[in-house]
């Protein structure tokens, strides 16, 4: 775990603080489906789709905060070596590569952001 005074409350934040892309920061988004929490781990690149995460889901999804039960990761995250998530507090990240992200959170991957 890595400590930024500065913080890294937003996807723009982390990355600056760390010096990598803002396509390498994980955003962590909760919402429900159908009574059941689902996380999305997205890029920090990337507008979810929620029509997208509900298809990974297999229901429709709406905005909630809740225990993780269940992940969909972005697809895109898989594009870099490594990534930076939340780290518990607003001045902190670590780093770890995607597939260990994805394999540790029992992660679906899915293409989850808004598309022109």
């Amino acid at each position: 775990m890595k400590q930024f005074p500065a913080g890294t409350r937003t996807a723009v934040d982390a990355a600056r603080a760390v010096g990598c892309d803002v396509g390498q920061i994980v955003k962590s988004l909760v919402f429900m489906a159908a009574g059941n929490p689902v996380v999305a781990l997205v890029s920090g690149a990337n507008r979810l789709d929620e029509a997208r995460l509900g298809a990974a889901a297999g229901e429709p999804v709406t905005k909630a905060d809740a225990e993780i039960a269940r992940s969909a990761m972005d697809r895109d995250l898989l594009g870099h070596r490594v990534v930076w998530a939340a780290a518990g507090r607003p001045d902190s990240v670590f780093e770890i590569e995607p597939e260990r992200l994805r394999e540790l959170s029992q992660a679906t991957v899915a293409d989850l952001k808004v598309t022109a």
